[in-house]
């Protein structure tokens, strides 16, 4: 699934679109537009203009304009394609198969090509001039200290805190970790997803460094789903760190897996 490092690849690869002028804009329908970005708003936004640069904030894609920017998202499915060829090949939750009925939404220029996204699923979206401001530092970039801040403990709804996990993966905390990355980087700094109480300054540390460790080694690997944890994910998977059954809970709504030998 698209999580920061493929939305960076994304980014790189849509830059061979940056210059071209928009001569058509398609959009599958309103549904798929979000804060009320419609096909006639958006073809109003940028046909006639061109792509002036691609940029990246978490999972949010960003084409500006000479007037107003694009705001992409791409879901659990979501992949870019330029001129016919696709960014990625396939993705882990993906069909592996392209296909033109999964096209919800296209950027035609007038030379002749294309920038699209294909979107099995359809979750992904499309946004005129999208708040930048509501995300969180970038993952890829972030701080220990902003990172301490970002997790600090707010109580919620029925009091208590946020599980660690749904906090790093608050888009609004800290832009750009998505599911599996949350228990690579958890499973790497021997944390348990779960846990809702304040992390020590040793812990931190820990969690600092194996958030940037963990992505910068599977940028090299090639992906979200390189990581150590990603084969053990099934029913009586096993750590690779100690060898002890992994559990399977769902924190923040999401499925996650973790070991309760070493995550604490």
């Amino acid at each position: 699934m698209p999580e920061i490092l493929e939305v960076e690849r994304y980014r790189v690869f849509a830059e061979r679109a940056l210059g071209r002028r928009i001569a058509r804009v398609w959009m599958v329908d309103s549904r798929y537009g979000r804060g009320g970005t419609t096909l006639p708003r958006l073809r109003g936004a940028v046909q006639g203009r061109s792509f002036t640069a691609a940029r990246r904030r978490g999972k949010l894609m960003l084409l500006d304009t000479d007037g107003p920017t694009v705001g992409i998202r791409f879901g659990m499915t979501g992949g870019l394609v330029v001129d016919g060829d696709e960014a990625l090949d396939r993705l882990r939750y993906g069909p592996g198969v392209f296909a033109g009925k999964w096209v919800r939404a296209r950027f035609s220029f007038e030379d002749g090509g294309h920038l699209a996204l294909h979107d099995p699923r359809r979750f992904g979206s499309v946004e005129i001039a999208p708040d930048e401001t509501r995300l969180g530092p970038d993952a890829l970039t972030i701080s220990a200290g902003e990172l301490a801040r970002a997790l600090s403990i707010a109580p919620g709804r029925d009091g208590l805190a946020a599980p660690l996990k749904a906090r790093l993966m608050d888009q609004e905390r800290v832009a750009g970790v998505g599911n599996l990355l949350a228990d690579e980087i958890l499973w790497r700094a021997a944390l348990a997803p779960g846990r809702r109480t304040p992390l020590s300054g040793e812990e931190r540390t820990a969690l600092h460094a194996a958030l940037r460790a963990t992505l910068r080694q599977l940028t090299r690997r090639g992906g979200s789903h390189t990581g150590d944890l990603m084969e053990e994910r099934h029913a009586d998977g096993r750590c690779p760190r100690d060898g002890s059954e992994l559990r399977r809970d769902v924190v923040g709504g999401r499925t996650t897996y973790w070991c309760p030998a070493h995550q604490h």
